[in-house]
């Protein structure tokens, strides 16, 4: 629980101080390959839904609560040894709660993580976006690995 909300924190923390210091589709490029920008998305991944006329931040808030809902129960009712699968659900819970906390707030979620290479652009992305990421990555690591009572 304390990785989640630290997820949520940082999430917040950063996008906050993205807000406060740049101006929307403003680009600081920080490396060859990445730049720091602002940009928000009223859809999912990969903008999916973005211009569906509003009422899609409603749908992804009570998606969001109700996945984030499962999240918890399911977090809760780990046992001790299941201690990478509750990192992994932690890392995805905290990363849910910081983009709906975005949806409630804004309607829409900021972005500001910019990759790119010879002009290709990955879909810009943030910290809660990269949180949920490593813990499916985890998630799917968990699911392959040997299971202690299997033959």
């Amino acid at each position: 629980m304390l990785l989640a909300l630290l997820v949520l924190v940082l999430d917040q923390a950063s996008k906050a101080w993205v807000m406060a210091v740049f101006q929307p589709y403003e680009v600081l490029p920080v490396l060859p390959v990445f730049n720091l920008t602002l940009v928000f998305n009223e859809g999912a991944a990969f903008s999916f839904l973005s211009n569906a006329g509003g009422w899609q931040r409603w749908f992804f808030v009570g998606l969001t609560s109700l996945i984030s809902l499962g999240l918890l129960v399911w977090l809760l009712r780990l046992k001790a040894s299941e201690r990478l699968t509750g990192l992994a659900l932690a890392l995805i819970l905290g990363g849910a709660l910081g983009n709906l906390v975005d949806r409630l707030r804004l309607g829409k979620v900021t972005d500001f993580l910019d990759f790119h290479w010879q002009g290709w652009h990955w879909p810009a992305f943030n910290l809660a976006d990269s949180a949920i990421t490593l813990g499916v990555m985890l998630m799917l690591l968990v699911s392959f690995r040997p299971q202690p009572n299997s033959p």
